[in-house]
């Protein structure tokens, strides 16, 4: 049901549960992990029309990936001007130059 409709919504157990996982979630972010030069490394990149993001992630050895760091940025006046193809690989590159440290000296790692 969508709360813009004109009908009566009510908050029920369901409701409360769901709220109460969101929060919980909201509340309690991952832990990071600590860098294993052994480990798989992924790099995770996203551009919107005002910032970029990117995760840097190690598969752990039950094979499941976890986040080392994140960066945030906001994106400067020129920045927002470019094509979105552009604002992804700005994403690419401030990743790759956050992290060199850890990506140079990987066996591998995947963008």
């Amino acid at each position: 049901m969508e709360l813009t409709e004109k009908k009566e919504w009510k908050w029920k157990d369901k409701e409360k549960n769901t709220f109460n996982k969101l929060k919980g979630k909201m509340v309690n972010p991952p832990i990071l992990v600590i860098p294993n030069p052994k480990q798989k490394l992924q790099l995770e990149t996203n551009a919107s029309g005002y910032a970029i993001g990117s995760i840097l992630s190690q598969q752990q050895e039950n094979s499941s990936w976890r986040s080392i760091a994140y960066l945030p940025r906001a994106m400067n006046k020129i920045e927002r001007n470019y094509e979105i193809y552009d604002q992804e690989l700005l994403a690419i590159m401030e990743g790759l130059k956050q992290w060199q440290q850890y990506l140079i000296g990987s066996d591998q790692f995947k963008i």
